[in-house]
C-alpha cells in the first residue's frame, strides 16, 4: 500500500508525521554541487548510481549539474527511472530472466538502455530479447576488479566475452563495468588507494587488449563514494558510479579521510516513551532505519545513542547531557542509506525548519 505523504509543503518541520525520510536541501543540493565541482577538472563523467535514491527527481537534479545518466541494479529501478523522463539508464548487474530481458529491450524504445554480462550464456539470453524485440542492446563486460562478487577475469577472458558481444547483430559492445565495492568502506585511506591501484591496473590492462582487438571501450565504469577521486584520477575510467554521495550516512562517515559530502538524509523520529531510567524510546525501529552497516546516529545530540532496535521502536540511551522529552522529535541519520530509502514512498524536503518539497521514491522495493 502506498505510503500517505507525511507532510504538506508549507508545515513545520516538527509537525511532519513520523517515522519520515527527510532531506537536507541546504547540504544535499551542496553535495551535487561538490561533485560536479570535483569531477568536473579530471574529465570523468558522473553516471550516478539509483540504487541509493530510487527517484527521477533526484536523478534529474544529478543531471542539471553535468550527470550524463543513472545507473541501477534492477530492471524496475531502470523502468522508474526511463518512465520518469531519464533518457540513459544502464543496469550494472547481470540479467537472466527472459521475462526482464524483454522488459529491458522494451526500454530502449523510450531511453537508452545497457545492462552487463561476465558470461556469454547471458549474452545468449539478450541476444534472443533484443532479436525478438527488433532491437540492439547495449552490454557492458564486468570484470572482477577484486571484489570477488562477480565479474569475469580481466584480460583475455574479458577480451573473449567482448569480442563475442561485438560480433553479435544484436548487441553493441559498451565497454566495461570495473566496480570495486568492498574497497569503498576500507577505512584506512593508505589501503583504500592500494586496493584501488589493483583495479586500475587490471582495468588499465583489459582495455589496452580490447583495443589490440579493435574495441573501444565507450564506458569504462565503476567507482563509488568511498574511492571516486582515484578512479577519476586514473586516467583509465571515464565514468563514476557513486550514488552515497547524495545523501551520505554513518558508515561512509566512518572512513578516515571522510568524503567530502554533508550529512543530507535524516529519518525523523518523535519520543514515544520515557518509561526507563535514562532510555528514551523512538518510534522508528527496524522498518523505519536500515542497521546491516550498524546503529543511526543521533543528529546534533552527541549525549545520545542509538543502541538497538525491534521492529517499531528504537532505543536510545542517554550517556550525557539532558534526556530528550516525550514527544520530543530527533533525527536519525543512517548508517546505510541505500536500504533504509526503500523503506519510504515519500522524501520530505525541508529547508530552514519548513517543509519546501515532497518527492516520490518511484522505484522503491523495485527487486524484480
Amino acid at each position: 500500500m502506498l505510503q500517505a505523504p507525511p507532510a504538506e509543503p508549507g508545515m513545520r518541520e516538527d509537525e511532519i508525521d513520523t517515522p519520515a525520510l527527510v532531506i537536507d536541501l541546504d547540504a544535499f543540493e551542496h553535495n551535487l554541487d561538490t561533485m560536479a565541482a570535483l569531477l568536473a577538472p579530471t574529465g570523468a563523467r558522473l553516471r550516478a548510481h539509483a540504487k541509493t535514491h530510487k527517484s527521477p527527481v533526484v536523478a534529474k537534479l544529478q543531471m542539471a549539474r553535468g550527470a550524463v545518466g543513472q545507473c541501477v541494479q534492477k530492471v524496475a529501478e531502470a523502468e522508474a527511472l526511463a518512465w520518469g523522463g531519464i533518457p540513459d539508464v544502464l543496469v550494472t548487474n547481470q540479467v537472466v530472466s527472459p521475462r526482464k530481458l524483454a522488459r529491458l529491450a522494451a526500454l530502449s524504445r523510450i531511453c537508452e538502455v545497457g545492462l552487463c554480462a561476465d558470461d556469454e550464456a547471458q549474452v545468449v539470453l539478450a541476444e534472443q530479447a533484443a532479436e525478438a524485440a527488433g532491437i540492439r542492446l547495449k552490454m557492458l563486460v564486468e570484470i572482477d576488479v577484486g571484489m570477488a562478487r562477480g565479474g569475469i577475469a580481466a584480460g583475455p577472458p574479458a577480451v573473449a566475452l567482448a569480442e563475442r558481444i561485438a560480433a553479435s547483430p544484436h548487441l553493441i559492445f559498451g565497454g566495461l563495468q570495473a566496480y570495486h565495492g568492498s574497497a569503498q568502506h576500507i577505512r584506512e585511506p593508505e589501503k583504500r588507494a592500494a586496493a584501488i591501484g589493483e583495479a586500475v591496473a587490471r582495468t588499465r590492462r583489459t582495455v589496452e587488449q580490447l583495443a589490440q582487438r579493435g574495441l573501444a571501450c565507450a564506458i569504462v565504469g565503476g567507482a563509488g563514494t568511498g574511492t571516486f577521486r582515484h578512479e577519476a584520477a586514473s586516467g583509465v575510467y571515464n565514468e563514476i558510479q557513486a550514488g552515497s554521495y547524495a545523501f551520505m550516512d554513518v558508515d561512509y562517515a566512518k572512513n578516515d579521510d571522510a568524503p567530502p559530502f554533508r550529512h543530507a538524509l535524516f529519518v525523523a523520529t518523535t519520543v514515544m516513551s520515557r518509561a526507563g531510567s535514562g532510555i528514551a524510546v523512538v518510534d522508528c525501529g527496524h522498518k523505519g532505519v536500515a542497521v546491516d552497516c550498524g546503529m543511526p546516529g543521533v543528529w546534533q545530540r552527541p549525549g545520545l545513542r542509538f543502541a538497538g532496535a525491534s521492529d517499531e521502536h528504537g532505543k536510545i540511551v542517554v550517556e550525557d547531557g539532558a534526556a530528550p522529552a516525550l514527544g520530543e522529535r530527533l533525527r536519525l541519520v543512517p548508517g546505510h542509506c541505500d536500504p533504509t530509502v526503500d523503506r519510504y514512498d515519500w522524501y520530505v524536503g525541508v529547508r530552514k525548519g519548513r517543509v519546501e518539497c515532497l518527492w516520490p521514491i518511484a522505484a522503491r522495493g523495485g527487486m524484480a
